[in-house]
């Protein structure tokens, strides 16, 4: 078990190192005044191509938009049970662990999504209500891939029967897919953001996976 969290640690700093990599090549590779207002984007050549073939479609992204919610709504119910346990138990170090690196993990993930809205890779390649908004990486990808995959490895530990697992598992990987493939066909992000937001979320998962492990 040693060995096999080690691995995870392993796979969890290559994955951020290939973001930064992917992250400094998006900022200087191929970069040109594509987007609206003059606004510049790296990969120009194939962010264009890709943004031309695929098209934007505003109602795409306004489903996406408040299916959002339900990763936020995921992390609150998770919240509420480290909170039940805390009254229950009469000591907050009787709480699950793997709830306090959860909400260790949500901050992390917070704080992340804070920096990339100050510190602006590129913008979206169209306006959203007449505003350029920061586009790098995908928020919403970034906040379904991370909350989604530690959600299922929280329930998978907390659900005794078999087959309502499977389900879980299934209903959970479902939304992930159609929640980023959704993103990207809607047409308001560059198709680099929805790469970068796949890597930092599965770079965070891993650590989360990681430092979960760490008590087994």
């Amino acid at each position: 078990m040693k060995k096999n969290n080690q691995k995870n640690l392993c796979i969890a700093v290559g994955l951020l190192a290939a973001f930064a990599l992917w992250t400094v090549a998006v900022r200087y590779v191929d970069v040109a005044p594509i987007g609206p207002r003059g606004s510049t984007v790296g990969f120009a050549s194939v962010n264009g191509f890709v943004h031309r073939l695929v098209g934007v479609h505003m109602s795409l992204y306004t489903i996406t938009d408040w299916l959002g919610l339900v990763p936020v709504g995921v992390g609150m119910g998770f919240a509420l049970l480290g909170l039940v346990q805390w009254l229950k138990r009469r000591r907050l170090g009787r709480v699950d662990y793997n709830l306090f690196v959860l909400g260790g993990f949500y901050i992390v993930v917070l704080a992340v999504y804070l920096f990339f809205e100050t510190v602006v890779i590129n913008y979206r390649p169209v306006l959203i209500d007449g505003f350029l908004e920061a586009s790098y990486p995908s928020s919403t990808t970034m906040l379904v891939l991370c909350v989604m995959p530690t959600a299922a490895m929280q329930l998978r530990a907390r659900i005794q029967n078999r087959a309502m697992r499977y389900a879980v598992t299934i209903t959970i990987t479902a939304f992930m897919v159609f929640m980023v493939v959704g993103r990207f066909i809607s047409g308001v992000h560059w198709m680099t953001d929805i790469v970068g937001g796949a890597l930092l979320s599965a770079a965070l998962v891993m650590l989360y996976r990681w430092i979960s492990c760490l008590k087994e």
